[in-house]
């Protein structure tokens, strides 16, 4: 045990209001048959909680964490406060890089040993705990060797070693009963079309995730497969932009019965678009899997990962999710992390409990208004006509049959209000 967090007590519901107490997340609440805590499946993200130092763009270290250091010992008290705070918040899942969990080594074998050590460390750990693994992932962005990529190298001996490592997450991701195993390609983007080979780099990364995917079912894990799209930072052409260009990549390699999405509040923002439409999309393309919620400053044009507060935007994100099935192996990862001015141990756990509350109450608004069912009868109006049997019969026409009915009809069509600021009245009445 470490003294990180000695004087802070365990979380729990408390709708009266102290100050560390959930009064919106109560975990044992049925909504439509299923626990909040089964509905939620909150996780609490490795690298931002902490790994982090604490800098900018523009300034370094802020935090000064007594973990913070290249060595096993360090990243075994890294561990043992993450699973103090784990325990103190009731958390039930949480998700790792390997890079955030065990020191860089000077070769290859080296940092796989550390990998593999610490992996037993935390299955240790998680005997004596309720917190599961959500999801692992590889770190294949921020040493130097990834400055032109990972999968979509230049260099065959840098894609080797990153089918190496991807090798070795999926592994510990399967020894720890991971749910999921995601695929962040953090520099899998171009800077210039004057040194680069789109076409190349392109099946490279096809061929990588047919990869994964395939051993995937050599070892035998039943969790999903899921790939997290990523605008604009740190390349300005990222090849996995947001939910739609990814999944044209997962038509073109055969894989969208295979991968599904993490998808992200604040990349969804950083792509040009609303969190709920890259929700509603993915559900309708069959590939929706797991959320990162967070948020970004609006004000800002980079992804600043903060934690959510704003419980309308929840509201519809949950909303979406609902409309979805919910979460099966996904879950509502808060990649998310202090502002650099946060520095002591109680800022750490406010930030999570907060989080936890804001999507809990924006959560009971997504039940209700599903519940309540005013939106969808209104959707389904809009739509109505289209459920016709010559509606339907139009669809299977060609354009000269259909011109010939409009002439001999006379249709002559009017448009119908789409009713926006009605529907959006009707949304503030439960957020």
């Amino acid at each position: 045990m470490s003294d990180f967090f000695k004087d802070i007590k365990p979380l729990s519901y408390d709708p009266d209001g102290s100050d560390l107490g959930f009064r919106h997340y109560n975990p044992d609440e049925v909504f439509m048959g299923k626990r909040m805590e089964d509905h939620l499946r909150f996780a609490v993200a490795y690298w931002h909680s902490f790994a982090w130092p604490g800098g900018d763009p523009f300034g370094g270290q802020t935090f000064d964490r007594p973990w913070f250091g290249e060595t096993m010992d360090m990243a075994r008290l890294k561990a043992d406060v993450a699973f103090e705070m784990f325990d103190l918040l009731n958390a039930p899942f949480f998700c790792w890089h390997d890079a955030d969990i065990r020191p860089e080594g000077d070769t290859f074998a080296e940092s796989l040993r550390n990998f593999e050590e610490i992996i037993d460390y935390l299955g240790t750990k998680m005997e004596s705990s309720k917190t599961k693994l959500l999801w692992g992932t590889a770190n294949l962005f921020g040493h130097r060797r990834f400055m032109s990529g990972a999968a979509t190298n230049p260099d065959p001996e840098i894609f080797a070693w990153s089918a190496a490592t991807v090798k070795a997450c999926m592994d510990a991701t399967h020894k720890l009963d991971g749910q999921n195993y995601v695929l962040w390609g953090g520099r899998e983007g171009y800077e210039t079309l004057l040194n680069t080979d789109l076409k190349r780099e392109r099946q490279q990364a096809g061929r990588f995730l047919q990869m994964a995917v395939e051993y995937k079912h050599k070892i035998g894990f039943k969790g999903a497969i899921l790939v997290e799209p990523k605008p604009q930072e740190p390349t300005k052409h990222q090849y996995d932009f947001d939910v739609a260009t990814v999944y044209g990549f997962l038509k073109e390699f055969g894989l969208e019965s295979e991968v599904q999405m993490n998808i992200e509040q604040g990349h969804a923002i950083l792509a040009g678009h609303s969190f709920e439409h890259e929700l509603a999309l993915a559900s309708s393309l069959g590939i929706f899997g797991s959320i990162d919620m967070n948020r970004n400053d609006y004000q800002s044009g980079w992804d600043t990962d903060q934690f959510p507060n704003n419980v309308p935007e929840v509201a519809l994100a949950y909303y979406e999710v609902l409309k979805a099935g919910g979460f099966t192996t996904g879950g509502t990862n808060f990649d998310a992390k202090l502002r650099r001015q946060s520095l002591d141990p109680v800022d750490l756990v406010a930030a999570h409990a907060g989080a936890m509350d804001v999507c809990a109450r924006g959560f009971k608004a997504a039940v209700a208004m599903l519940e309540d069912g005013t939106l969808e009868a209104m959707r389904d109006e809009r739509y109505a006509g289209w459920e016709s049997p010559d509606a339907k019969a139009m669809l299977e026409g060609d354009l000269a049959s259909i011109a010939a009915q409009v002439a001999k009809d006379g249709i002559n069509p009017q448009p119908r209000s789409g009713r926006q600021e009605i529907l959006e009245n009707i949304v503030n009445r439960f957020v």
